[in-house]
């Protein structure tokens, strides 16, 4: 069981990189369309960045659980994995890229690129260990489907209204969320 779920997370890490790099460029592919937004990087900020980990994250653990769902005891940790590769992903391209455009003072798109595919990468790989690890307790899967649902609600909310902060910031038209 151990190598198919392996397998399955190997799959899912290489669909999440090509669906997030394709997703950095569908809301402009689509002309704009501001409900496209809800999913698609609707601009250059830091948090526009995170759905291209994100979704796609989400989708693929929709199938793995449509997947695995017959082999429940088996699955007993899901959503817990699935949680701790859906937040982890984003907190490490933001550390990353927080990180090296300190010490180089600029973006570069070899590091932003890279930053993504190492996130996915740490990601998937922390969410198969916990999947494949002991079962852990009710209470933690219940605060980790709350998580997911949290985490969901915030990409959604924040395309539309972004806190004034920094990680909101367009760097290119110095606007947050979708321009209006």
């Amino acid at each position: 069981m151990r190598k198919q779920i392996l397998r399955w997370e190997i799959i899912g890490t290489a669909v999440i990189i090509l669906l997030g790099s394709t997703f950095h460029f569908v809301y402009e592919w689509l002309g704009n369309w501001r409900p496209a937004g809800l999913i698609f990087a609707v601009n250059e900020s830091t948090w526009e960045h995170l759905k291209l980990a994100f979704w796609p994250t989400l989708f693929w653990s929709l199938i793995e659980r449509i997947r695995w769902a017959k082999t429940e005891q088996d699955m007993a940790n899901f959503f817990v994995a699935k949680a701790a590769a859906l937040y982890s992903m984003p907190v490490l391209i933001v550390a990353i890229f927080y990180s090296y455009t300190a010490i180089l003072g600029d973006n570069l798109l070899v590091f932003d690129i890279s930053s993504f595919i190492f996130a996915v990468c740490a990601g998937q790989y922390i969410g198969y260990k916990i999947l494949t690890s002991k079962p852990l307790s009710q209470t933690l899967k219940s605060i980790a489907v709350a998580a997911i649902i949290i985490l969901t609600v915030c990409f959604l909310l924040f395309t539309f209204l972004p806190p004034r902060i920094f990680l909101f910031h367009d760097p290119v038209t110095g606007g947050y969320g979708i321009i209006h």
